[in-house]
């Protein structure tokens, strides 16, 4: 189990001026790119009990997408969906989930292989490990990727690839408009 003390900024880390991203720290980032809706699954929003506390992202220029038609270009999870997906183990403390819709080109070109080849290669990933960049473990083959609490190696990327997926976002809402 990971421990509090290995989620904190490393000495390196600092003098970087990079610190680990939080899930606000995400959450900020993505609502600053244009059209974008967060929802942050509650009981209140009327959501499924295991996905309170998840973070979703769509792109929604106008806010007026039914809730049950859009479809998030990245998401936050931050705890193991028994039976399905637990891969990540993220009920250790303080570890969190990015999950981010790359698009089949960028994902063979992050990954090295294509979406549709990754089931034959999942066992070549740690997808506990933090601050990685890995295959989505239930959605790769949909070209997700994720990282476990984006830290000094992968914050910068993440954001990266946060903007390209929104950018696809919008290419499909136009596509569908």
């Amino acid at each position: 189990m990971e421990s509090a003390q290995q989620l904190q900024p490393t000495a390196s880390m600092a003098a970087k001026g990079i610190r680990p991203m939080t899930q606000d720290d995400i959450i900020a980032f993505v609502i600053g790119l244009p059209g974008v809706v967060a929802v942050t699954a509650s009981e209140a929003s009327g959501a499924p009990e295991i996905s309170w506390g998840d973070s979703f992202f769509f792109y929604d220029p106008d806010g007026d997408a039914a809730t049950d038609r859009r479809m998030p270009f990245a998401t936050i999870v931050t705890k193991d969906y028994d039976g399905f997906d637990t891969a990540s183990n993220l009920n250790r403390p303080g570890v969190f989930r990015l999950n981010i819709a790359v698009g089949r080109t960028a994902f063979e070109e992050l990954i090295g292989h294509p979406p549709r080849a990754h089931a034959a290669r999942s066992a070549r990933f740690d997808y506990t490990a933090l601050d990685q960049l890995v295959p989505h473990p239930a959605y790769a083959t949909q070209a997700w990727v994720a990282i476990l609490n984006p830290g000094e190696t992968t914050a910068a990327l993440a954001c990266s690839m946060l903007t390209d997926a929104h950018a696809l976002a919008v290419q499909r809402h136009r596509r569908r408009t």
